[in-house]
């Protein structure tokens, strides 16, 4: 049984690099005052572009309803962690016996006799 899921990955390194770099930005803002007025603003533009990709990145993480690529698993395979740490429970977008209703690349609805899907264009199996 396949089980398709929104994922979590991009959105939550992408939070978590955020803050790495706005930790940067803020390093730099602080040396780069020393030297000019130039340099520290770049630093202070440089912080506040890191800080609101880190705030939605974490932010579509942790929510429950959030815009993400979908992770295709096999029934096997361990639910998301992060769903029951979220308070989202073990949820899934859509569960199929084997019957081809979903695209196994990209997740897209197709129909049993659709020999290629109308969204990526891969051939079904």
């Amino acid at each position: 049984m396949k089980s398709i899921k929104p994922g979590r990955g991009p959105s939550m390194l992408g939070g978590i690099v955020g803050i790495f770099m706005v930790g940067a930005g803020i390093v730099w803002t602080v040396s780069a005052s020393e030297a000019g007025g130039a340099f520290a603003l770049f630093g202070v533009f440089w912080t506040a572009c890191a800080a609101s990709v880190a705030i939605y990145n974490l932010k579509n993480a942790t929510k429950k309803n959030r815009y993400s690529a979908f992770d295709i698993t096999e029934g096997e395979e361990e639910p998301d962690s992060l769903n029951e740490h979220f308070g989202g429970g073990a949820e899934k977008l859509a569960e199929t016996e084997n019957s081809g209703a979903f695209c196994p690349y990209c997740g897209t609805p197709v129909e049993e006799d659709f020999l290629y899907c109308h969204s990526c264009g891969k051939k079904l199996p």
